[in-house]
């Protein structure tokens, strides 16, 4: 039986500071976060849920339910490029005629010049270079073609949301700290004060790693920098972009880091003696077979760590046509 989806829903957190649950039509990510805080006569908003058929009234939905408006959102700042993050950035904007903040990076689309047929010409590629055989490649090609983008238009933040901008509130200022590694955009706003952490996807409350491929050498030594940098805050409370607000912000730290380095350990052992392709390490990584529905997500992951292998020195690539093997040094 099809899981029903989701409404959009709101709750209060704190006396000025509410979150929006907003429905996602993906399997095992069923809504994503956004977050409402009281300033002036209006609100800002951090993030904005993806777009699609009936999202916006969704988002009214949530809003409504704790006494709000899309119209009184004043300024708009979202954590990063991903389409649940942004992708109702342009009609927020164009409705409540705010400011947009968003950092701008290779992985934003406005940055790349991004369409339909760009995003399927780079999933294609990085399906060859990982060994994926071109029949498999063909029929991936007609499944995802008329896929929607979750975004309602790709529009350029009037401001960058860059370290060292600060966000005024009736809470007290929110600080911008740059944490690439989930994707190059990223970054997490940090009230000092209270000690609070809008993580968006940097930290979640569920151990679960994604790194945006491609756009930089090594995302999983910037996502563990950013780890770092995100640690010596000292936040106590959590506000991420999916699941609930969590404390032990620093457990929550730990436990990414531990998955990484037995991610990055489970690597280099499929490596073995002889040159292989990502997609025939990457099952061995992950500890189930590949398929339409998770073979993307497994096959950049998977290449994300052999790049960080071959940046320390503990593995190389070789040309096998259009593919790569990869080999440990």
């Amino acid at each position: 039986m099809a899981r029903q989806r989701e409404l959009g829903r709101g709750e209060r957190v704190l006396p000025g500071l509410w979150r929006l649950r907003l429905p996602l039509p993906w399997p095992g990510v069923p809504h994503c976060n956004a977050w409402a805080i009281a300033a002036g006569s209006g609100i800002v908003l951090v993030d904005t849920g993806m777009y699609e058929p009936g999202s916006m009234e969704q988002l009214e939905r949530a809003m409504e339910q704790i006494g709000l408006e899309v119209d009184q959102v004043n300024l708009l700042a979202c954590t990063h490029a991903h389409s649940d993050h942004w992708g109702q950035a342009a009609p927020i904007r164009a409705r409540a005629k705010c400011e947009f903040l968003m950092h701008r990076r290779p992985d934003t689309p406005t940055a790349r010049g991004d369409d339909r047929d760009s995003r399927l010409a780079r999933r294609l590629e990085i399906a060859r270079q990982s060994g994926v055989p071109e029949t498999a490649i063909k029929a991936l090609a007609e499944r995802v073609k008329d896929m929607p983008s979750g975004i309602a238009e790709a529009i350029d933040p009037d401001r960058e949301l860059v370290s060292g901008v600060e966000i005024a509130t009736d809470l007290g200022t929110w600080t911008v700290h740059e944490t690439p590694g989930h994707t190059p955009s990223h970054v997490c706003l940090f009230h000092a004060e209270r000690r609070l952490l809008i993580s968006g996807d940097h930290v979640l409350g569920r151990i679960s790693l994604f790194f945006d491929y491609g756009y930089t050498p090594d995302p999983v030594a910037e996502f563990m920098s950013s780890l770092d940098r995100v640690d010596v805050l000292d936040a106590r409370l959590a506000l991420s972009g999916h699941g609930k607000p969590f404390v032990d912000v620093h457990g929550h730290i730990e436990g990414n880091r531990k998955l990484v380095r037995e991610r990055i350990e489970a690597t280099l052992t499929a490596l073995g003696n002889e040159a292989r392709t990502a997609l025939e390490i990457a099952p061995e990584v992950y500890g189930e077979p590949i398929g339409f529905h998770n073979g993307a997500w497994l096959l950049t992951q998977t290449l994300c760590y052999l790049h960080h292998l071959e940046a320390h020195g503990q593995a190389r690539k070789e040309p096998d046509g259009e593919s790569e093997r990869w080999s440990a040094t």
